[in-house]
């Protein structure tokens, strides 16, 4: 395992103890910043306060792109918010040196039941909007499960999640966009009003304009995910039954996998009920002292390692489900706190979890950052769900890290920058990969960038938010440029104002 030695003795008790800053401080500190942030978003939807406010911030920020255009504007713009503040481990360096615009936009603005619409702005969590609307009887059609992850940040890059088969991905289900332009002006866009720019907007990376807010389709919802579990030993077995879980006419709401060796993991399938059945427990998995979930799926596959066959249903409560692998940041907690999944430490200050993303992020010595560049991995691949088999014998060879996510999701036949090549949709399968590599061969460089080949083979795609090593040749062959070129070219003063989405993505180029 590669190793990176501290360089004083506060970075060795930081690294070595981390664990010991996290429960004294990061944790009772988030713990706090979540009541505030629960309180006030409640307060300013329920006195409606924030659609009169938006129109003032955007304002805001239009006058800081104007004042930007009348100076010398011999620097880029970016969003003013520091990258500790972001989900992304990667590190925004050119920050420090572009023209930053702040952006304090982080209100639900509607709720339309009768459009079946909400409107927010681009710093509201995914937490804040389930819980806004699960209150409603209503939920996201799509929910990216971390309750961190912001609305902006899957606009400008992307979000997948298990109803993902059949409702694309998190730009699929976004209808209308909001943007302060480089030269200072908003404009709205749909499929209908300034089309080219709604679908060149999503995995754009802030390279064309600043999002200010965004209409997003919700659906009716029940109270409880009914959740199936069925373990396999067998790689092929349970590829073939994912492919078909994901793809069938009559699809269950919700799938998803969880792989915790090349050959064994657990495919979910679930939909949303009212009343919990007499087939199953309840099971609140979002409670402070309950386990962390992907070691209670785990627990579901060693009992079928161990003989056990019986059908295994459980109905877990529908805002705990969407969340279910926040508390544990899917399995990276585990590094941090290695005895988060204690039950003493669960019942005793399970309620205090998670820390914040950020404030994790902020006390984050440099020599941890070396250690996370060195020997961590942290990347979603997406490829095509025919490739899932190969794909994994890959992954297992330059990575070998468990447990591996899987979710399906469909790529729809839009313009925009993930193309197919026939056919209305396209199923793909999310395979996310974090943690720290046991493949004897693993070299981070050498080992992403086969991973990137093999993946720009099959026409598939890689998320952005952690690094790429590709050429720009090769980023232009994994992504269609064609219409972002154009928005580029047509839009006035964006060249001057934002790199290429490859600048802010790229290990070497981004500054």
């Amino acid at each position: 395992m590669v190793s990176v030695e501290p360089e004083t003795f506060l970075e060795y008790i930081i690294i070595e103890y981390r664990w010991l800053l996290v429960i004294t401080t990061l944790m009772p500190l988030s713990f706090l910043w979540k009541i505030w942030s629960t309180l006030r978003n409640y307060v300013v939807f329920k006195l409606n306060s924030a659609p009169k406010a938006h129109e003032r911030k955007v304002r805001e920020v239009q006058k800081q792109v104007k004042d930007w255009l009348s100076g010398d504007r011999s620097t880029p713009l970016c969003t003013g918010r520091p990258t500790w503040q972001t989900m992304s481990f990667r590190q925004g360096i050119y920050k420090k040196t572009f023209h930053n615009i702040n952006i304090n936009l982080v209100d639900v603005l509607e709720v339309n039941t009768t459009n079946m619409t909400v409107r927010c702005e681009p710093l509201v969590t995914m937490g804040q909007l389930s819980q806004t609307l699960n209150s409603l009887g209503l939920a996201l059609a799509v929910v990216p499960e971390l309750d961190q992850l912001t609305v902006g940040g899957l606009v400008m890059g992307t979000g997948v999640e298990t109803s993902s088969h059949i409702y694309g991905l998190f730009q699929h289900i976004c209808l209308q966009y909001e943007l302060v332009l480089p030269d200072g002006s908003v404009v709205t866009c749909s499929k209908d009003e300034n089309p080219d720019l709604y679908y060149a907007v999503p995995w754009s990376y802030g390279t064309l304009g600043f999002l200010t807010s965004v209409v997003i389709k919700v659906v009716p919802a029940k109270k409880y995910v009914r959740l199936e579990y069925h373990p396999y030993t067998n790689l092929s077995e349970l590829s073939k039954r994912f492919k078909q879980e994901s793809v069938k006419e009559d699809a269950h709401r919700f799938v998803e996998a969880l792989l915790y060796s090349k050959d064994s993991g657990v495919i979910m399938t679930g939909d949303m009920v009212d009343e919990v059945g007499n087939d199953g427990k309840l099971n609140p998995i979002g409670k402070w002292y309950s386990e962390w979930f992907f070691k209670q799926v785990e627990k579901h596959l060693n009992n079928y390692r161990q003989g056990s066959k019986n059908n295994i249903v459980e109905y877990i409560p529908l805002r705990d489900y969407f969340h279910r692998h926040t508390k544990s940041f899917f399995w990276e907690l585990q590094d941090i706190i290695p005895f988060g999944n204690n039950v003493l430490f669960r019942y005793l200050l399970g309620w205090l979890m998670p820390p914040e993303v950020s404030l994790l992020k902020l006390t984050q010595p440099e020599v941890v950052t070396k250690l996370y560049n060195k020997a961590h991995v942290i990347q979603d691949m997406l490829v095509p769900i025919d490739a899932l088999e190969e794909a994994i014998h890959v992954f297992h060879n330059e990575f070998e890290v468990y447990p591996i996510w899987l979710c399906p999701f469909k790529v729809f036949n839009n313009p925009g920058q993930l193309k197919i090549h026939s056919g209305e949709w396209q199923m793909f399968v999310d395979i996310g990969v974090y943690g720290v590599p046991k493949a004897p061969t693993f070299e981070t460089e050498p080992s992403t960038r086969r991973i990137e080949q093999f993946v720009t083979k099959k026409h598939g795609f890689q998320m952005l938010y952690a690094d790429t090593y590709t050429t720009r040749d090769e980023f232009r062959k994994m992504f269609d440029h064609t219409l972002y070129d154009k928005l580029r070219n047509s839009l006035p003063y964006c060249k001057e104002a934002f790199p290429e989405i490859y600048g802010k993505v790229n290990r070497h180029v981004r500054k």
